[in-house]
């Protein structure tokens, strides 16, 4: 049998491989099965300052970071079941985004920015995976920048500078036959500023909602579709923060106002509850062009039910080798408008 020098393609050991397939029966369960020019699954993961990695199986007390094989198998495990995931928080240094793409095989691409310099930017990247079996990218990618003289002319609470980390586009196609045209979208992706206080979140996102309203009326002549996702550090559904990023017509699914963002989530304390990660579009409100993909349904996936079960960790070690947020995903048709 041929063997690799790629440690991360390694038969893993007994106990681990058993938590796997335990993964990928939990996944079964609550992620829709990917259908040839069916379905559609797009999904956005703040991976927690996901760049360096361990390349051993166990870590012991000493190691740094945490984040090691076998917790980048469980990440791997988890991203395959997707045709696009946004990915923020990836680091200047790409070594388990590398290793990764090695576990998920040939029929994976991906897209990233460089890094964005300057403190507020946390030295990160923007990036999108996908399967190109069932997704090809359709040609534009690109960081958004509001030019400077648009920044005063937004609303009162403009931008006086740049994003902190900027949104990233990539266009995208998929399903299509001879007799019938593909779903052609754009993904736009983006990490707001965090900031002392949630007033300051309120500038980028007020930007972004005006800016994709804009570039929506534009790109529709060219039927493309035009879907916003990342972490726009939302505190609540309805308050000051939700209201800017919305207030241009951009619309969460009603099911994703129903699940929890990360993983110190507390069920029994709902006015606590945070809604960072979101997916968004535009559904002809406001005179906005309305997505012309169907959707079906939306949804999260908890992974510290199964992955890295066998160790015993708490949820803040957990957050350290996988992540602090969970996966968002929303299923489209293919076959429908």
């Amino acid at each position: 049998m041929a063997t690799t020098n790629d440690k991360i393609l390694q038969a893993p050991p007994t106990q681990i491989q058993n938590e796997l397939e335990t993964l990928r029966k939990e996944l079964d369960t609550e992620v829709p099965k990917k259908t040839v020019d069916q379905n559609l699954l797009i999904a956005t993961w703040n991976l927690r300052s996901f760049g360096d990695l361990t390349e051993k199986w166990t870590v012991t007390e000493n190691d740094s970071p945490k984040r090691n094989l076998h917790a980048l198998r469980c990440i791997t495990e988890i991203i395959q079941r997707f045709d696009i995931v946004a990915l923020q928080e990836v680091k200047g240094n790409i070594k388990s985004l590398r290793h990764m793409l090695k576990a998920l095989g040939t029929n994976w691409s991906f897209v990233l920015t460089d890094v964005t310099k300057g403190d507020p930017g946390n030295n990160e990247r923007m990036a999108f995976i996908f399967d190109n079996r069932r997704v090809q990218m359709s040609g534009l990618a690109s960081e958004i920048v509001v030019p400077c003289n648009q920044l005063q002319t937004i609303n009162p609470d403009a931008l006086t500078r740049q994003f902190a980390r900027t949104p990233y586009a990539v266009s995208f196609r998929a399903g299509g036959s001879p007799i019938k045209k593909p779903k052609t979208f754009i993904l736009v992706t983006l990490h707001v500023l965090y900031g002392k206080n949630p007033q300051q979140r309120v500038p980028e996102l007020k930007a972004i909602a005006n800016w994709l309203s804009n570039w929506a009326k534009n790109i529709n002549a060219y039927d493309h579709n035009l879907i916003a996702l990342g972490d726009f550090n939302i505190d609540r559904k309805d308050d000051l923060l939700y209201q800017a990023f919305t207030s241009t017509g951009l619309q969460v699914p009603n099911d994703l106002h129903r699940v929890p963002r990360t993983i110190f989530s507390d069920p029994t304390k709902p006015s606590t509850e945070k809604f960072y990660d979101q997916i968004a579009w535009f559904t002809g409100e406001q005179n906005m062009p309305a997505l012309s993909m169907k959707h079906i349904k939306s949804g999260y996936f908890d992974f510290t039910q199964t992955a890295l079960s066998t160790l015993q960790l708490t949820k803040n070690q957990i957050s350290w080798r996988i992540s602090d947020h969970y996966p968002l995903w929303t299923e489209f048709s293919l076959t429908e408008n």
